[in-house]
């Protein structure tokens, strides 16, 4: 399943070791967080070896058939990768671009679609559709006024902002099993989910609020 959704291993690829590092703690960050969030589906696997597009992977599965699940805590696992660079190795990678896209797309429908919002209230300003022709988006008019569309921004960089600082107290809560996680990466590549669940025995992992 994992190679037909992102391909199959490129282990001939000479990876530079700083990227190789860059990679082991930006997917240890997405795996701690994962792993803090109550309801979060659990981590499955954790790779740094590259696939397609993706330099590494973290893998998480559901244990139960779910129709809603938490969009909030969505966009503080996706900011897991990126934040983990900035704590551990004082750098932002261009791998965290399409986390950051990702993150901004659920906070955009929680406002815009789910009426998640309490300065908008409970409007579908977008009524759920997603502009497939590049055409069609061009002639489109906005439902809104731009008062609501500038509201609309604000409310969505209050939410990725709250989840940034969600998620890096978790990280910096769980310092030691991140470490742990990356180095064990680097040295073994792919991390299955008995060894990770290994490095929080004793208690879950912890969310600072």
């Amino acid at each position: 399943v994992i190679k037909v959704i992102a391909g199959p291993e490129k282990r001939s690829r000479v990876i530079p070791e700083m990227e190789r590092k860059l990679t082991a703690y930006h997917e240890a960050g997405h795996a701690v967080v994962i792993h803090a969030l109550p309801d979060h589906d659990p981590v499955h696997q954790i790779t740094i070896v590259p696939r397609g597009q993706a330099g590494g992977m973290t893998i998480f599965l559901p244990e139960e058939d779910r129709a809603y699940r938490s969009k909030a805590y969505m966009i503080v696992s996706a900011l897991g990768g990126r934040i983990a660079e900035q704590l551990f190795l004082d750098d932002i990678s261009t791998g965290a671009s399409s986390d950051i896209q990702r993150a901004t797309a659920i906070a955009r429908k929680m406002v815009g679609t789910y009426g998640m919002s309490e300065k908008l209230g409970n409007v579908a300003f977008d009524a759920g559709t997603d502009e497939v022709f590049i055409g069609k988006s061009m002639g489109h008019t906005r439902p809104y006024s731009e008062k609501t569309a500038a509201e609309m921004d604000e409310e969505i960089r209050a939410i990725i902002d709250s989840a940034y600082d969600q998620c890096r107290r978790i990280l910096t809560a769980n310092r030691e099993q991140l470490v742990s996680v990356a180095e064990y990466l680097l040295v073994h590549e792919t991390m299955d989910a008995e060894t990770f669940e290994s490095y929080f025995t004793g208690g879950q992992a912890s969310e600072e609020r």
